[in-house]
């Protein structure tokens, strides 16, 4: 196993700074979305944004009002995306997929 290279006090403090701050951000997208202040296509819009483009397509389903664990489980299988799926590895399909899904009639 190769070892990362040593990193400075500097460094890992920056680091935990930056992770803390994409956790900040990806909680405050969270309850964005379970208030409805925020939809599912205006999140995927912004998909190039590092902090979205790593959250679990199955955590951000499981956020949505009306979907729990077994349900958001359910749609991502008929719709072809692996439970490891993040919001920045879908495709062109399995969002328009996905959009379709929860956009209202």
């Amino acid at each position: 196993m190769v070892q990362p290279p040593p990193r400075t006090d500097e460094q890992r403090r920056e680091a935990l700074a930056k992770a803390a701050a994409s956790r900040r951000l990806r909680a405050g997208i969270m309850e964005e979305l379970r208030s409805g202040s925020t939809s599912l296509a205006g999140l995927l819009a912004r998909v190039e944004d590092e902090a979205i483009g790593k959250m679990k397509v199955s955590d951000v389903l499981q956020t949505m009002r009306g979907v729990g664990k077994i349900r958001a489980r359910h749609i991502m299988g008929r719709l072809g995306i692996a439970e490891s799926r993040r919001l920045g590895g879908l495709g062109p399909r399995q969002i328009e997929s996905l959009l379709r899904e929860f956009t209202p009639q």
